[in-house]
């Protein structure tokens, strides 16, 4: 997630720059391969029934995050129904040559890259959510693994683990 965005008008507007830095067919691709499904226009990662804090799959950040010249890209979605308090999803993808898209991590909360790095230059991630101790996961080469908890650069230790 972007860190300096702050209010709803701003997160849309950088999801809908984010969604046009990709042609396409790789947009596709890459929904496809975070497991979503095009309904009625929209992208769709969860079986939510139509609540009314519902938002559809979007592309919220792309850039080669791990160096190898080639994208990867955040996609989120909303839904309490889904996702619990933290009423949000996101799913990592990353391209892996022409057409080729694959997932690299997935989960509930909003993801934010961190300046440490794990195997073959991933970034670690943070995954906020409720309260004020996140999990930070780090890349060790076929999987992001759990490797602290912190808050504001500051390790932690969550109420409830």
């Amino acid at each position: 997630m972007i860190r300096a965005l702050t209010t709803g008008a701003a997160l849309l507007s950088a999801a809908a720059a984010a969604q046009v830095a990709l042609a396409p067919a790789d947009r596709d691709a890459a929904f496809r391969a975070a497991g979503f499904l095009k309904m009625g226009g929209a992208w769709r990662g969860c079986d939510d029934p139509g609540t009314a804090g519902y938002t559809p799959g979007s592309i919220e950040q792309v850039e080669d995050v791990n160096g190898d010249n080639l994208p990867e890209a955040v996609i989120t979605e909303g839904s309490s129904y889904c996702y619990g308090g933290a009423g949000a999803g996101y799913v990592l993808v990353s391209k892996q040559g022409p057409a080729r898209w694959r997932r690299i991590t997935q989960g509930t909360g909003m993801l934010r890259f961190l300046e440490t790095r794990g195997v073959g230059g991933w970034p670690d991630i943070e995954i906020g959510g409720p309260g004020f101790c996140f999990p930070v996961e780090r890349w060790n080469g076929r999987e992001y693994r759990r490797v602290r908890f912190e808050y504001e650069g500051k390790p932690c230790t969550p109420a409830h683990r």
